[in-house]
């Protein structure tokens, strides 16, 4: 069935948009040419969003429904679309299902309808950068490349100019992964630590989403793992096509590294120092990219152009600048403790001045309390896991008396410690390993608020830009 024959089915459909979101809004201009009605449901209350936004809903006869109570409003619905952000299990979702009622969401339609090679990434860390990387990699050897799913872009309403011959590389995130019947041709897991489990009922569930990237997947298939993580190297046990192990560690693996080169078996890939992703995650990283795009056949001239020119994404151990011999570095992205240690922590042999804590997705902080004794002087907490963070540091057997503990009620009262602490030849970083929920919309906004807090007066030393 052509992509037109399969949207030709919506036809005198009523279509339900639970959760409006980066996800499903571009969805409804997409679908207003094919179903009959079209309704909206978001749990934030309708004064949280724009007059605008409303009129616009207006205006396209879409039917709206705001508030705590808006999965109550899909009765009637013939198709029901949910975004990542509305939970796969939830009491009204699973009432809808067994009278009937399709539930599913704009990545795994786009699975269904996709004309081209997919390649998948997931993980707990990595995916956003794995994906870019690979991307960068592929238009570098001169493919036609769409971007998109967890990364923030939606792909269905691209589908009409998306041909044969072109390739999509698709961010996968665990909550669009635990409703998928569908795995990419290509698939890649990054790694997989305790996360989300404020959303998943515990760390089964969450294992079991991911499991989904290559349930099934077939014979011609390819799965790309990270045989360092012991996770993801199980998942091994799940592959029906071709298995590529990567490792930054052990050499006796289809793709490593040996004395600071990347070996695809016996053949010389690349030149680790010519790698611009600082950390031994962003190495890991683009292992598991150069896995992906050498299984395609591509130049190893693509790797390099990428890795000299490539040197990451906003709030990713980002270097905002220098003030006064005080370097400052924003990861905002680190959401989970394995982020946090495995990044910012890990790039630096003298001890920094880090700030961390926010939103509790209910993670131990454990490993991240014997990391910070050693790698942190000043630790500035904020945020629902600050009690928790600081408990893992006391606790741990590492202890280091001497290390500097602070409460800041605030982003700015975070920077200003950081400043009085600090002294010429000091890294200061943002590196939550939390989410962003108790005060900011994103980790975005979070890491825009901390890089605003840095400039200083004009007149003062050279900041990067921002």
């Amino acid at each position: 069935m052509s992509s037109f024959d399969f949207f030709n089915t919506f036809k005198n459909k009523k279509i339900a948009f639970c959760g409006v979101g980066a996800t499903n809004f571009p969805l409804v201009d997409f679908f207003s040419e094919f179903a009959d009605k079209i309704i909206v449901c978001d749990r934030k209350e309708r004064t949280e969003f724009s007059t605008s936004f409303v009129e616009k809903l207006k205006k396209k006869k879409v039917g709206f429904f705001f508030g705590k109570n808006y999965l109550k409003n899909l009765e009637g619905a013939d198709v029901v679309f949910r975004t990542p952000g509305v939970p796969f299990f939830s009491s009204e979702l699973i009432l809808l299902r067994r009278k009937g009622v399709v539930i599913t969401s704009e990545v795994e339609v786009f699975f269904e309808v996709c004309p081209c090679k997919i390649i998948g990434i997931t993980g707990s860390d990595g995916k956003t950068t794995t994906a870019t990387l690979i991307t960068k990699m592929l238009e570098a050897d001169g493919k036609t490349v769409h971007l998109g799913g967890n990364i923030g872009t939606p792909l269905l309403p691209k589908i009409k100019n998306i041909k044969k011959s072109d390739i999509v590389v698709v961010e996968l995130s665990s909550f669009q992964l635990i409703s998928m019947s569908k795995s990419p041709d290509i698939a890649v897991v990054t790694n997989i630590e305790p996360n989300h489990l404020d959303v998943h009922k515990n760390m089964s569930e969450y294992i079991k989403a991911k499991e989904n990237i290559l349930l099934h997947q077939n014979a011609f298939s390819i799965a790309v793992l990270n045989f360092d993580n012991k996770l993801s190297k199980n998942f091994s046990n799940l592959v029906r096509g071709k298995r590529i192990f990567f490792s930054r560690i052990e050499k006796d693996t289809d793709l490593h590294v040996r004395q600071n080169k990347i070996f695809i078996g016996e053949k010389q890939l690349l030149n680790i120092k010519k790698i611009q992703l600082q950390g031994k995650h962003n190495l890991e990283n683009f292992l598991a990219a150069a896995a992906v795009v050498h299984s395609l056949d591509c130049s190893v001239s693509c790797l390099e152009k990428v890795a000299k020119e490539f040197t990451g994404i906003e709030h990713r151990t980002e270097f905002v600048g220098e003030v006064s011999g005080v370097r400052y570095y924003n990861d905002s992205i680190a959401t989970s403790p394995t982020r946090t240690i495995k990044g910012m922590l890990s790039l630096f042999d003298n001890k920094i001045i880090l700030i961390t804590g926010g939103y509790d997705k209910k993670i131990s902080y454990n490993k991240l309390g014997e990391v910070i004794n050693s790698k942190v002087k000043v630790l500035i907490l904020m945020g629902q896991t600050a009690k928790k963070i600081e408990s893992s540091v006391k606790k741990a057997k590492n202890f280091d008396k001497k290390i500097k503990i602070i409460h800041a009620k605030s982003m700015t009262e975070a920077v200003s410690a950081a400043k009085s602490f600090s002294k010429k030849g000091d890294i200061v970083a943002l590196s939550p390993a939390s989410a962003s929920f108790d005060s900011y919309k994103n980790f975005e906004a979070r890491g825009k608020d901390f890089k605003k807090e840095i400039i200083l007066k004009e007149g003062r030393e050279k900041v990067c830009k921002i």
